[in-house]
C-alpha cells in the first residue's frame, strides 16, 4: 500500500470513528500513529460491520453497538464498553436491556464480568438516561 493511500485511510478512519463513536479511542489513535498500514485493514473490517443501510437479515446499529458493549464487558475493556455503550444508548438501547444482556454474559463467562465492568457500564448508561430526562 502506498504512503498516500495509508494516509488517506487514516483520515477516513478518523472521520469514521467520529461518526460512529464521537471520539477516537486511545488504542485506535495509537494504531493509526504507529502502525497505520495495519489500521487500514482494521478500518476496512470495521466499515463492513458498520454498513449504514443493513440488508434484510442484518443487525441494526443498536444491536451491533450493544454486542460490542457486551463483548468489551466480557473481556474487561471498561473504556471500550462505555464508548460502545454510549453509541448503543444513542441508537436506542436502555440500561435495562444492557443489564439483561450482562446477565447472559455473566451466565456464560462468570460473575466477574458483572463485578469488574458490567455494572459500571449499566450505571453509566443509567446516568445518560437520567441526563436525557
Amino acid at each position: 500500500m502506498k504512503k498516500t493511500d495509508i494516509e488517506a485511510s487514516v483520515e477516513r478512519g478518523k472521520a469514521h470513528f467520529m461518526e460512529t463513536l464521537g471520539n477516537i479511542p486511545e488504542p485506535i489513535r495509537a494504531m493509526m500513529q504507529f502502525v497505520p498500514e495495519h489500521f487500514s485493514g482494521y478500518l476496512q473490517f470495521r466499515e463492513a460491520v458498520y454498513q449504514s443501510e443493513p440488508a434484510e437479515g442484518h443487525l441494526d446499529l443498536k444491536t451491533k453497538e450493544m454486542l460490542y458493549t457486551l463483548l468489551d464487558i466480557a473481556t474487561g475493556n471498561l473504556e471500550g464498553a462505555k464508548n460502545h455503550g454510549r453509541a448503543a444508548f444513542e441508537a436506542g438501547m436502555t440500561s435495562r436491556e444492557l443489564a439483561e444482556g450482562c446477565m447472559q454474559v455473566m451466565h456464560v463467562c462468570g460473575v466477574t464480568t458483572w463485578g469488574k465492568t458490567g455494572f459500571k457500564v449499566v450505571d453509566y448508561i443509567a446516568e445518560l438516561e437520567a441526563r436525557k430526562s
